[in-house]
Parts: structure tokens; C-alpha cells; sequence
């Protein structure tokens, strides 16, 4: 695929909640984090549906069944339906429907929403080996999955069961800080077999193939914190993003991100779908975005100005993705984002 490189976070006119119809939200990390909602998150997805737009809810986690997340999230106080929702575990299933036989066995190793999403794909759910599976599938299943479970699941691939996973994160964030993903159990299985899965969730295509079939989205905004599951799978997808910093990313990973992860927008939290977006501008031989001017010096990024901190982010992602080019950024932008707060 040939894209335009991406040299700095584009400007909005228009409240990005009417420039798109359909927003495919991320969950950790954007609208809730160790199951509490993030702040502005709720007032902000309020507006953004009272107005128009369509909310779907895209998530790597493969744990929990659509209706347990929809439960969740009107909890919360965003009313959700089942529909709205769209997981790693769905993406799976129709990737592994597409290629064994109407009522196969398929190995879990993780959750019920792994089961539930094969189940809706006429596939019959296994625990053993010896069940005689005709795929094994790996999905994220909580702090307590046994470790069992993987010895299960590496007995079957070494036997050359074709092994699929739900995602590859090798982190989730939670109410005590970052945990192991299914990214790391899936390495556990790697190490054992040798072999290698054919994964569903974000980045990759079959999580964007999934989302686009359920929700119908024509102009669709992904949005997310991750940049190399949201960003990069809004890359793959050909569609725009933005990105929120309420979760994973911080200032300096944005600013080392290759054109893969390089968001279209940039923004604190929710709040930023309910408005337009800044222009940043060339300024002699730098770049500007309100009153911060943001250049690449010989070793380091620099920074002049003031304002709000967002825009001195974004000056400096045009400074530091234009200098990278194709690559990623190595120029130090320390006490540039020291300067923001960042």
C-alpha cells in the first residue's frame, strides 16, 4: 500500500463529530481505564451521539462479550447496545470461519468472549487437545488464565493445529498500572512451539474488515490512545485517526512515531471530537500552531512561544515527523515537551 507521508497533524475546520459520521472508539485507555470512565468522557460521547454521530466501540480485549461491554459501559452512563460494540474475539471468529468447515472444533484458550463470537460463527468451542480441534485460538482471559491453558495450546500447535490469536498487545492498562496482554501470552506459545499465529485485531485488516461490516461506517474516525494498534490499524484501514492522551502514548513516543503511527489528529481527551482542530503552518524554518514555533535543530528539537501545551505538541510533531521523513525521529525533544509539561 502507498500513502502520503504524513508530515504533521492535520487542521479541522469543521468539529470532528461532523466531519465524521462514525466514531470507532478504542476502550482502555480512552474511555475508561481500570473500569472507571476517563474524565470528560462520558459528557463528551453524550454530545458527539446527541449530534449526530454514530459511536461504535472497537477493542482488542477479547475477554468480554459484546453485551458484558455494552453492560459496562451504561454503567457508565453511555448507553450502549450489543451492536455498538466490536471485539478482537469476533474478528477472530470470522477469520477462522473463513477457513474450516460449519460446526469444526476450535481450541479457546482465553474467555467467553472468545466462545461467544465463535459460537455466532456455527464453531463448537474445545478445551483439550485431545478434542481433536481443527484451529487453536488465543484470546486475552484475565490476570488468572492458567498456565495450563498455554501448555494446552502449544501441545495442539506442535501437532500443527493451525494457531490464530485474537490480538498481539503485549500490555493492558488496568486500575494498578500496565499489565501483560495477550501479546505476552502469545509469546509463551511462540516460544514453546516455534511456530507463528495468524493474528485479527488491530492493527491488522481483519479488525478493520470486522468493524467497517457491523457498523457501515462511510467516513469513519478512529480513536484511540495506542500507537501501534489505533494509529496503525487506522494506517492499514486508510482512514483518519486521532489520538488521545489519556492512555498509553506519550509526548516523546509520538514524536519518534514513523509514518504508521503518525495520527491525523492530536488531542487531550474526548473532548477534542467536539471541536475543530488547529492548523499548523510552516514558519520560516520551523513550524507554528498557535503561538508556540516549534523547529529541528542540529541535535535536539526546539521550541519558542507560548500558549496552550496541545500546540506546542503538535508545532513540534510537525518539526519531528518532518525531519524523520519515512523514518522515525531521533532528535531529542526533552526540553521542548519539559516545556509543555509533557
Amino acid at each position: 500500500m502507498s500513502q502520503t507521508v504524513r508530515t504533521r497533524p492535520e487542521g479541522s475546520g469543521q468539529a470532528l463529530s461532523e466531519a465524521y459520521d462514525t466514531a470507532l472508539l478504542d476502550l482502555d485507555g480512552v474511555v475508561y481505564a481500570g473500569g472507571e470512565a476517563i474524565a470528560h468522557a462520558v459528557d463528551s460521547l453524550a454530545t458527539a451521539r446527541a449530534g449526530g454521530m454514530h459511536l461504535a466501540y472497537v477493542t482488542n480485549n477479547a475477554l468480554r462479550t459484546p453485551d458484558a461491554v455494552a453492560g459496562h459501559l451504561t454503567e457508565l452512563g453511555i448507553p450502549t447496545v450489543a451492536s455498538d460494540v466490536i471485539t478482537s474475539a469476533q474478528a477472530v471468529a470470522r477469520l477462522i470461519s473463513e477457513q474450516v468447515p460449519a460446526g469444526a472444533r476450535v481450541l479457546v484458550i482465553g474467555g467467553d468472549g472468545l466462545r461467544v463470537a465463535l459460537r455466532e460463527r456455527g464453531l463448537e468451542p474445545v478445551d483439550s487437545a485431545e478434542d481433536e480441534p481443527v484451529a487453536v485460538v488465543q484470546g486475552y482471559g484475565g490476570p488468572d488464565l492458567a498456565w495450563s491453558r498455554f501448555a494446552e495450546a502449544s501441545y495442539a500447535v506442535a501437532r500443527g493445529v493451525p494457531w490464530f490469536a485474537s490480538n498481539t498487545d503485549l500490555t493492558i492498562p488496568g486500575a494498578r498500572g500496565i499489565g501483560p496482554g495477550n501479546g505476552a501470552a502469545v509469546e509463551v506459545v511462540r516460544i514453546a512451539t516455534g511456530a507463528e499465529p495468524r493474528v485479527a485485531g488491530k492493527p491488522l485488516p481483519p479488525m478493520h474488515r470486522e468493524t467497517i461490516l457491523r457498523t457501515g461506517a462511510e467516513r469513519p474516525l478512529v480513536v484511540g490512545d495506542r500507537l501501534d494498534t489505533d494509529i496503525e490499524g487506522a494506517f492499514n484501514g486508510e482512514v483518519d485517526s486521532l489520538l488521545v492522551l489519556t492512555g498509553v502514548t506519550d509526548g516523546a513516543q509520538l514524536l519518534a512515531a514513523p509514518p504508521k503511527h503518525r495520527p491525523t489528529y492530536v488531542d487531550a481527551d474526548l473532548r477534542g471530537m467536539l471541536t475543530g482542530q488547529p492548523e499548523v503552518v510552516e514558519a520560516g524554518d520551523g513550524f507554528r500552531c498557535g503561538g508556540w514555533t516549534a523547529t529541528a535543530g542540529g541535535e535536539e528539537l526546539e521550541l519558542t512561544g507560548e500558549g496552550e501545551a496541545l500546540d506546542g505538541l503538535r508545532a513540534l510533531c510537525a518539526a519531528a515527523w518532518t525531519a524523520a521523513g519515512e523514518g522515525s525521529c531521533e532528535l531529542n525533544g526533552g526540553k521542548a515537551l519539559a516545556r509543555l509539561g509533557l
